[in-house]
């Protein structure tokens, strides 16, 4: 998350500040903008400073549940992979994935679904959905089901990172999260992935970590 040492942090400070001086004056709120600037610091692509766009409460809302030790719901072990897990662990917070559980493929198969959307239904069957950061970095399938289970099952996840990357559906689904009511974070367009969702899981943590 934060470099370790006097000249790494000195070379994340310095690239800050370069894509702080790029960007120039923005809308953001500082939280909002912390967010963004850590997305565009792991990509290197200025287009996220148009792309990014927030519910006015998510911040606020992710640094509280991840304060209080909420799980993490994401699509894919690679997210997970990213995570800082000592930070996690001093929140107590559990990182979840199903997309590679037996049971899940099986009913992906036998309901000619995708795993995507059958994980995140064993999610909310297991009560992990509710009061949960869902990240979702590569599934627009993932993140459509999502939106589904709020609209006709009232599940009530804490905050949804939308940030599929791709070219079918991935659009669609980010919009169809700007249009529901739970707080969102997203990355409007085909841009995306696991690195934005580690971004601004990690640009979340860094805020939760200072004094309120």
């Amino acid at each position: 998350m934060r470099q370790m040492t006097a000249k790494g942090r000195k070379i994340e400070l310095d690239s800050f500040a370069i894509i702080d001086d790029e960007v120039g004056e923005h809308t953001f709120s500082p939280g909002d903008w912390e967010v963004t600037r850590r997305v565009i610091h792991a990509t290197a692509d200025f287009e996220f400073a148009d792309l990014m766009k927030f519910h006015p409460d998510a911040v606020g809302v992710g640094i509280e549940a991840l304060r209080g030790g909420c799980s993490i719901l994401v699509d894919v072990k690679m997210i997970e992979a990213g995570l800082n897990p000592q930070r996690l662990a001093s929140y107590g917070c559990k990182v979840h994935h199903y997309i590679s559980d037996t049971d899940v493929i099986k009913t992906a198969k036998e309901n000619n679904s995708t795993r995507a959307i059958e994980s995140m239904r064993k999610a909310h069957r297991m009560g992990v959905l509710d009061g949960a950061v869902v990240a979702i970095g590569n599934a627009p399938t993932a993140l459509l089901e999502v939106v589904r289970l709020i609209e006709e099952v009232g599940a009530k996840p804490a905050l949804i990172v939308g940030v599929p990357v791709g070219f079918v559906s991935a659009v669609e689904s980010k919009e169809a999260v700007i249009e529901q009511m739970r707080p969102y974070i997203v990355a409007r367009g085909r841009k995306g992935g696991s690195t934005i969702a580690v971004s601004i899981i990690h640009a979340l943590l860094l805020l939760s970590a200072e004094p309120t």
